[in-house]
């Protein structure tokens, strides 16, 4: 007992009260991942030569306030952290921390994220670098399947080169680098460390966590641990900001789920596992405590890295950056895109009129600043209200319109191409989705797969129809009001007046120029309004010489592809900028005069007949 009382500042403590080291503790929590992998590899009734999991976890230390995160591949752990309050961080959500915490009132101060795991993914140089000593390949789906070409040397040059800076070097098409064996296309994992995962264990994915061990303090008022299915499509950022909208961790976690699977059903054709765990942090005692620091998660260059290494004095883990947001479709999302919206010619719900017509002012409304600080919540995790201005910001809340719905409503029909993007501001809302070829017998709209729900009482406010922003793109699933209710609705056409076109869109027009040399620059920038992407992929047939077609295409980027004639035996080669397709409407011709081929990943422009005919009328007129 003297002993005890020596070890602990005279303090008289009873054994069960008594803490572990943090070498301690870390060894344990290493020691039992080791054994959940070992375990899994011998049980006879779990095959595990190409399956495992990825792991996070958070060990609390009892009355210290400390806690230990462990991790194992890409899931993530983050923490919201008070800060005061910046009157010009966007005007949004300035008090978003009054509201979490399990009721701890922060007035005058905003929550920001800051990361407690690091990403083990084939992006980071020293797990690439040790993977490979194993013998094994990185590369992505892309590569392996030859359409793009492999760097024989750059594993030497991860020797001298720093991290992947994500965000400029990232796929936005979802084509990550994986680890694969010297001797045939497996395992295919596109994280580094993992629990399970016999074959690729072989190959450097191993089960050793990378730990973390860090003093909570008052400023700490939300802990998030979720899997990577969660931050595909949404920042660290974006996952406190929603998580501080509520006082209840589960009304929390039920909201980011919800964001995240919206994102996945615009952007991809499959669905991530998402799963998450929410942690309001209230009343830590300082007093048993010690000072410690959390580095934060904005990009750093490699001398900046340098010296953030040097600083820290108590963890050999450096917190990087967060995967920003993906903001492109994939390759197979494009191409049922595309097949979607054929179907869907007879359903279209777009406005008749044309972007130039468009009288943004008629929309005009003004919002209290109430209902303009429940418009900010709600668009804060948005990806295509990332980078706006305070006046762009400003204008979209005086054009968001006001809805009211009743029960029983459709608000959107999946397969029609819709043009506004939804704030759920009261009111249920669930989601229906008809599987392919599946029909609506029942007139119910398919399997229910999710439930919006909003509440200006619970500051709970979710949105869908984001990408009706982006792209005249068939809906993928339906909205029916289970309730009255009431929504905010952002016309695509509002949205583009407001934050303008993108530089491609403007390359776009100078291409559209050359086709239609007779339209004035009004007629022309109309046209481009009507213009959505595509992607095809390497082998894919765009259009096909003889066969009926209704649409020009314009190459963007660096897409190539090979256009051929069967009359006159010739083959061209296309390139950014080049045009196909235009005999359709600029020669008013009912059929493709070649077949056009993707000889690798390629980006195109497309415009309609119908669409033409909506700004000039008859495409005679060209």
């Amino acid at each position: 007992m003297d002993k005890a009382r020596n070890n602990n500042n005279n303090t008289d403590q009873s054994s069960s009260s008594k803490e572990l080291s943090k070498e301690t503790t870390q060894e344990i929590i290493s020691k039992s991942h080791a054994e959940c992998n070992k375990r899994m590899h011998i049980n006879q009734a779990l095959d595990d030569s190409l399956s495992g999991t990825t792991s996070i976890s958070l060990y609390l230390h009892g009355k210290r306030n400390r806690i230990t995160i462990a991790n194992v591949g890409d899931s993530r752990a983050v923490i919201g952290r008070a800060t005061p309050s910046d009157n010009n961080n966007n005007n949004s959500s300035s008090n978003a921390s009054e509201s979490s915490s399990g009721g701890n009132k922060n007035k005058g101060s905003t929550l920001k994220a800051y990361a407690l795991s690091r990403d083990q993914t084939p992006y980071r140089r020293d797990e690439r670098v040790r993977i490979r000593k194993t013998g094994a390949r990185i590369l992505s789906l892309d590569q392996i399947e030859g359409l793009e070409p492999i760097d024989e040397e750059e594993g030497e040059k991860d020797e001298k080169l720093s991290e992947i800076v994500l965000g400029e070097e990232i796929d936005e098409g979802g084509d990550p680098p994986r680890v694969w064996s010297p001797h045939g296309d497996y395992p295919g994992t596109a994280f580094t460390r993992s629990i399970g995962d016999a074959i690729a264990e072989e190959l450097g994915v191993i089960a050793q966590p990378e730990m973390l061990t860090r003093d909570l303090t008052p400023e700490d008022k939300i802990i998030v641990l979720a899997s990577d299915g969660v931050f595909e499509f949404l920042t660290n950022q974006s996952v406190v900001d929603i998580c501080a909208k509520f006082t209840d961790p589960l009304e929390a976690c039920r909201a980011v789920v919800a964001e995240s699977y919206e994102l996945w059903l615009q952007y991809e054709l499959r669905t991530d596992d998402i799963t998450m765990i929410c942690i309001f942090v209230d009343g830590v005692d300082t007093t048993q405590a010690l000072k410690s620091s959390i580095i934060t998660t904005e990009i750093v260059g490699p001398s900046e890295l340098e010296e953030e290494i040097k600083e820290e004095k108590e963890d050999d883990l450096v917190v990087c950056a967060s995967r920003p947001v993906r903001s492109g479709i994939s390759l197979e999302k494009s191409r049922e895109l595309q097949k979607q919206k054929k179907l869907a010619k007879s359903l279209q719900d777009v406005t008749d009129e044309s972007e130039e017509d468009f009288d943004i002012e008629s929309l005009y409304n003004e919002k209290t600043d109430e209902e303009k600080a429940r418009l900010a919540k709600a668009i804060r995790a948005s990806v295509v209200f990332q980078n706006i201005t305070d006046s762009q910001r400003e204008l979209i809340y005086k054009v968001m319109e006001p809805m009211a719905v009743k029960k029983g409503q459709w608000i959107i029909k999946q397969g029609t191409v819709g043009d506004r993007f939804y704030i759920v501001d009261d009111g249920s809302f669930e989601v229906r989705i008809l599987s392919e070829n599946q029909k609506d017998e029942d007139g119910k709209g398919g399997n229910r797969v999710h439930v919006y729900e909003g509440s200006r009482e619970n500051n709970s406010h979710p949105s869908f129809g984001e990408l009706a922003l982006m792209y005249s793109a068939p809906r993928a699933a339906s909205i029916i009001a289970q309730t009255d209710g009431h929504l905010w609705a952002l016309h695509r056409y509002a949205f583009k007046k407001i934050t303008g076109e993108q530089s491609s869109r403007k390359d776009a027009e100078k291409v559209l120029r050359k086709i239609f040399k007779d339209l004035t620059n009004d007629e022309i920038k109309d046209l481009s309004s009507f213009l959505c992407d595509a992607k095809f992929g390497k082998g894919d047939v765009i259009c096909r010489e003889g066969e009926v077609g209704d649409t020009l295409f314009i190459i963007q980027g660096s897409g190539n592809c090979e256009s051929t004639q069967i009359d006159t035996s010739t083959t061209t080669n296309l390139t950014e900028g080049d045009v196909f397709g235009d005999e359709i409407i600029k020669e008013d011709k009912k059929k493709y005069a070649s077949t056009v081929t993707s000889t690798g990943k390629t980006t195109c422009w497309m415009l309609q007949v119908s669409d033409v005919k909506r700004v000039i009328g008859s495409p005679k007129r060209t």
